[in-house]
């Protein structure tokens, strides 16, 4: 897989320099109309200030409310969903209606076909991976199952980068679905950054899931 990892910076308007690699992501989401924000490992950077592992890809997190919008302003790239009617895709997005949870992989559209496995990598150009997340009104609703929730203005706040970004006990909140070496590497990276309404809010959220987290959350006061 081709990985992203580059330590030269570019000045966008009106951010301070952020990686290159993002460079392509921040300037389409520049047209995007609603709210968005950077999530996943780059989002972790973007609190830490520097890069502190490799990329495969960049993540951002839009509203499943919003998805009108986001295919009209993100025309010019090539969006493929996957969602609970189209787990595996390999046909580009075409405007229906998807459903929550779910993702589209993007990629500037140069009028390839997609690849038929419906298997879409950064090597391809599939550098983007958009997340579609839930809100109810001014809440952002996390797991619907456990009621965990934030207001939108707390979860997304813009980083050192001048970037709208994921708040990180929301990016931990996410990374302790799945458990996987980055998640726990993001999770040492991430956890002595929280402040203690931060860990408080997290500590309650992984608790209302049950967690292996809890035990350091918990000794972290």
């Amino acid at each position: 897989m081709e990985r992203i990892f580059l330590s030269r910076s570019v000045s966008l308007p009106h951010t301070p320099r952020v990686p290159a690699a993002l460079a392509p992501v921040v300037e389409l989401m520049a047209a995007y109309r609603r709210q968005w924000a950077l999530c996943g490992g780059w989002a972790v950077d973007a609190w830490v200030g520097r890069e502190t592992r490799e990329h495969a890809d960049v993540d951002i997190s839009v509203f499943v409310q919003d998805q009108r919008t986001l295919f009209e302003d993100l025309r010019g790239w090539q969006l493929v969903p996957h969602d609970a009617l189209t787990p595996t895709n390999a046909e580009p997005w075409a405007g229906r209606e998807l459903r929550h949870p779910g993702h589209l992989h993007g990629r500037r559209d140069r009028g390839e076909p997609v690849p038929a496995s419906g298997i879409l990598w950064p090597k391809d150009g599939f550098i983007l991976d958009v997340q579609l997340d839930d809100r109810a009104g001014d809440e952002w609703l996390l797991q619907r199952q456990s009621a965990v929730r934030i207001p939108v203005a707390r979860g997304i706040l813009p980083s050192p980068w001048g970037l709208p970004t994921v708040a990180p006990e929301v990016l931990l909140f996410f990374k302790s679905r799945d458990l996987r070496r980055r998640d726990k590497l993001d999770f040492a990276t991430l956890l002595p950054l929280l402040d203690s309404a931060q860990r408080a809010w997290l500590r309650d959220a992984v608790l209302r899931c049950g967690h292996p987290w809890s035990a350091a959350l918990a000794a972290a006061g």
